[in-house]
């Protein structure tokens, strides 16, 4: 029984005023940490804990927040880690894993169920593999198995045609790419799955830090393809799970 239901369990039984029960409900809900505020109901509301952003916080903030939540029986997810943070994690906490290319610490209390179907993690470079790997851990986090498929860009097409069996088994396909961010548009015209395109900001001046591959995107001329903004690799990934447990 969560603490939430316990909570009403008392005040139905007249054991528990009501005014109290707010105050109660409202600290089992969220707590409130210097200049965070921890949402441990989310799990209850969307399926999924909290996910620490670690961009822009101090080591000893990530530190709070993934105890915080790790605390509260949920497997902890942070993204993002500068390298202080992500070495005061592995110091202080048991069992963290820390992927460095991706920039994400992990620790799982549980397995999620796994999924029958795969998620497929595609990237038209090698300067992209931050992002995907972002991705990538993110969907394995959450208990998906992942196809990766690295390095096959539309500057040597030939490459991606040599894997689309691999490519055509997965469920959900998330397509990684800088420059004029021409790969989701590619494989979306070759595959039934749905596509989650995530431009970076891989490429020349003209790329624009991204913009040109997410506006390449955004107007694709593929059915079936989505976007998320620019080197969310996270998103993606999130989103991944979500589409390949439905």
């Amino acid at each position: 029984m969560s603490d939430l239901e316990q909570i009403l369990q008392q005040v139905r039984a007249g054991k528990l005023a009501v005014d109290k029960a707010i105050i109660q409900i409202s600290e089992v809900q969220h707590q409130t940490i210097e200049y965070t505020t921890i949402d441990h109901s989310r799990e209850q509301r969307t399926g999924t804990p909290e996910v620490i952003y670690g961009e822009h916080k101090t080591p000893q903030q990530v530190l709070k927040a993934f105890e915080l939540i790790l605390g509260n029986g949920n497997n902890t997810l942070a993204t993002r880690l500068q390298a202080d943070a992500a070495e005061l994690l592995l110091e202080r906490i048991d069992g963290v894993t820390y992927v460095q290319e991706a920039r994400i610490a992990f620790k799982k209390l549980t397995e999620p169920q796994t999924p029958s179907t795969s998620v497929g993690v595609i990237t038209a470079g090698t300067s992209d593999l931050s992002v995907a790997e972002e991705a990538a851990i993110t969907a394995e986090f959450y208990g998906n198995a992942v196809e990766r498929v690295f390095d096959v860009g539309v500057a040597g097409v030939h490459r991606l045609f040599t894997r689309l069996e691999i490519i055509r088994s997965c469920r959900v396909l998330v397509v990684v790419a800088g420059m004029e961010g021409a790969l989701p548009s590619v494989v979306g015209g070759l595959v039934d799955k749905p596509v989650i395109a995530v431009p970076t900001s891989v490429g020349y001046g003209a790329s624009f830090q991204g913009i040109a591959a997410l506006l390449g995107m955004l107007t694709s001329c593929s059915s079936g393809v989505s976007v998320v903004n620019i080197d969310n690799g996270f998103g993606a990934g999130f989103l991944a799970n979500l589409i390949n447990r439905l």
